[in-house]
């Protein structure tokens, strides 16, 4: 069914055929629905205090602006991440800025943050319709210097306390460039103390807590994971996002080497499991981890929860498999729970 479509779509720029199916997503929600919606099965679940239909997201990156928020509901996901957002509108990177790798079933990208800003974002979550949790994944912006970072991550978090159902603080982008250097120790202390405090703060005045999730890279070192572990568990937040794009193009043909951006799909599979196992290992069930990268099938959604993620997240295999993987990674879900 969805061979035919696919086919017109790869005949599309990457970024092109990416808005073009966005906005076939969002503007037919009920459709979605009946077509694919209600042929996933309900595999019930909690996660991070949220209660899910089913443990499959869709990851950030697929709906910077929460456009098709509804329409993404429609598909049978059980939650919808959207952002990366930052405080002020950014244009991101120059074109080209996507590419597929279709040998390899994967995609770079550098686009760089590109969305509309935060106000934009939360007009959107305010009109929504489904009851859907959806998070919103927090960036800064590329010319906020390093050592203000926090500061666009705290405007993030006022702007959307009211409208999202957790946020993700995404310090593992590689393509904006200092980002990473937040996940080391003393940085992602620093940047979560203030992160944490805050939220508390804005819920005794709401009447509601957050929750924060911190999505982190598959390309760390092992000692770095023993103390990202370390600052998690201690800093009060409430999962981990394992794992962001790599910058590794091990898998990858000699054509795509030199390519810059993050790579995402199956050559990710395994190095985010990696890290998934590593960080299930030292967090020992203290915060869930929700896993990311490399998810096409059916058997990638159970080895992803073998490995010791609660819930997974789609966007790269949506790109090559079509909505009907919803309902694969659910019936994974269940092969997995059961």
């Amino acid at each position: 069914m969805y061979a035919l479509p696919r086919a017109g779509l790869f005949t599309l720029e990457a970024e092109r055929a990416h808005k073009v199916s966005l906005a076939a997503i969002a503007r037919y929600p009920r459709l979605n629905q009946a077509l694919f919606g209600c042929h996933v099965p309900r595999v019930p679940v909690k996660l991070m205090g949220l209660s899910l239909a089913n443990p499959i997201g869709v990851a950030a990156g697929l709906d910077k602006n929460g456009t098709a928020i509804d329409g993404l509901a429609g598909l049978g996901f059980g939650f919808v991440e959207v952002g990366t957002v930052t405080p002020r509108p950014q244009s991101g990177n120059p074109r080209p800025r996507v590419f597929r790798l279709p040998s390899e079933r994967a995609l770079i990208n550098r686009l760089g943050f590109n969305n509309a800003g935060v106000e934009a974002l939360v007009q959107r979550l305010n009109t929504r319709r489904t009851e859907c949790p959806v998070g919103v994944n927090l960036g800064k912006n590329r010319d906020t210097p390093a050592k203000h970072a926090v500061d666009d991550y705290l405007r993030g978090l006022a702007w959307v306390v009211d409208s999202a159902d957790y946020v993700t603080i995404n310090v593992s982008s590689p393509n904006t460039p200092g980002l990473r250097d937040l996940q080391e120790s003393h940085a992602l202390e620093s940047l979560l103390s203030a992160l944490v405090a805050e939220r508390d703060r804005l819920a005794l005045t709401r009447g509601r807590r957050l929750p924060l999730a911190v999505k982190v890279a598959p390309d760390l070192r092992p000692e770095s994971i023993t103390a990202l572990a370390k600052v998690l568990q201690n800093a009060g937040v409430d999962g981990v996002i394992a794992t962001n794009t790599t910058t590794d193009r091990r898998g990858v043909a000699v054509r795509w080497q030199s390519e810059a951006g993050g790579l995402s799909g199956a050559p990710l599979r395994e190095p985010s499991n990696a890290v998934i196992r590593k960080l299930a290992a030292r967090l020992d069930g203290t915060l869930p981890i929700i896993g990311v990268g490399g998810v096409q099938s059916r058997r990638d959604t159970a080895d992803k929860f073998a490995a010791g993620a609660s819930a997974v997240q789609l966007y790269t295999g949506l790109i090559y498999c079509g909505p009907r993987l919803v309902r694969q990674c659910a019936l994974g879900a269940t092969d997995a729970l059961s």
